[in-house]
């Protein structure tokens, strides 16, 4: 099973950039997007359809805004929008799909960077996100957790770490999150099977970054532990250029 994350930072932009072509060549059983910014009625989803995906969606309520959509060529078992937390689903930012044996899940975590009050938003985002977790861990212990995080784990995911130590994304605070959130029970898949310096996943517009390789790895397919043994792969596909993020992609046995 071939599972891609991508924050396409605008369904309807991608597609304009060949984005159903893209998906063509990849062959992937289940695709989670995240900022999809766009409600099914807004575009052709016929392309889609055409590939043999199943098309599920969770817009944020506010227009042209987060939201987030799973589209599986296998029929989920059950489909669950939202974490039952409000003031999240109006933004659009779980969406899960179950199958035999396995989880799936599509996430867009908040942003901090537009000042204050959305840092503490995403703080408190992060400590109720792992509570409800945690507790579905208990009902679905086989799980993945794709999408962007919108925090750099380690120095090594950072192109400039000095530089951007007080920079949202890369908080202390929130790395310690992100590390207590792994170590609760799951696998970075990409640095289960990488350990390598320069992978990123996002790269500002501004001065080239993307030219010059100067990112951050934001996005993550996230496995739970009992997965391990079912983990075949884990790869960035960076040539992808229909965001400012790129995919991120993980291989189930």
């Amino acid at each position: 099973m071939k599972i891609i994350s991508y924050n396409v930072n605008g369904l309807r932009a991608a597609q304009q950039k060949g984005f159903a072509h893209w998906l063509e060549q990849q062959q992937a059983d289940i695709v989670c997007l995240q900022e999809i910014k766009t409600r099914p009625d807004q575009l052709d989803v016929t392309p889609f359809e055409a590939l043999g995906y199943h098309l599920y969606w969770f817009p944020a309520q506010k227009p042209g805004y987060s939201g987030v959509a799973i589209f599986s060529r296998p029929k989920p078992l059950h489909v669950a929008w939202g974490c039952g937390i409000d003031k999240y689903d109006q933004e659009g930012r779980v969406l899960r799909a179950d199958y035999p044996g396995l989880s799936v899940m599509s996430v867009y975590m908040p942003s901090g960077s537009s000042g204050e009050e959305r840092q503490a938003f995403k703080m408190q985002w992060l400590e109720d996100f792992g509570h409800y977790i945690a507790g579905l861990r208990q009902e679905l212990p086989n799980l993945i957790i794709s999408g962007d995080y919108n925090i750099c784990h380690k120095a090594i995911d950072i192109h400039d770490p000095i530089r951007n130590k007080n920079s949202s994304g890369f908080l202390p605070e929130e790395r310690e999150w992100f590390e207590s959130f792994v170590c609760s029970g799951f696998i970075d898949t990409f640095r289960y099977f990488n350990q390598d310096p320069h992978h990123y996943s996002w790269w500002s517009y501004r001065a080239g970054a993307r030219s010059k390789n100067k990112g951050w790895r934001i996005d993550y397919n996230l496995a739970s532990l009992p997965l391990q043994d079912r983990l075949k792969s884990a790869t960035i596909l960076p040539d992808a250029l229909h965001s400012d993020h790129c995919p991120v992609v993980v291989e189930l046995l």
